[in-house]
């Protein structure tokens, strides 16, 4: 599964992953990769991988830094500023869009795939 996290700096989006990350049962540090430009969370049936693209100057980085490798079936991917690295990463599955309003946040989710659009039917299954 692949997330494409997008907004302006400040907008939320490591802290989506924070609360993400809680709501699955991690209770280790949650940093930002802004410099490392990954953290990788085990999890008993899955990797979640947390990218953070901000610091890239050019996509092909993407694949210098050996990521295009990373994308088996037990990975969830969760990459915040996908467009620099456009043309180079797997496809999202679901694209997450943060803006910052009067009083929080908005956020708009959008299914870009049939995987993508399962989840987002079961987790908004309730709103």
């Amino acid at each position: 599964m692949t997330f494409h996290l997008e907004g302006d700096l400040g907008a939320g989006k490591t802290t989506l992953v924070r609360g993400l990350l809680r709501a699955l049962g991690y209770a280790g540090r949650v940093k930002s990769p802004t410099y490392t430009l990954t953290e990788i969370y085990e999890f008993p049936s899955f990797q979640l991988y947390h990218f953070d693209l901000y610091r890239m100057h050019d996509p092909r980085e993407w694949l210098d830094a050996g990521f295009r490798e990373v994308n088996d079936g037990s990975v969830v991917s969760v990459i915040e500023w996908p467009q620099k690295a456009a043309g180079w990463l797997p496809a999202p599955d679901v694209t997450i869009r943060l803006r910052i309003a009067d009083d929080g946040r908005d956020v708009e989710c959008e299914a870009a795939s049939p995987r993508g659009a399962r989840y987002l039917e079961a987790c908004c299954a309730d709103c």
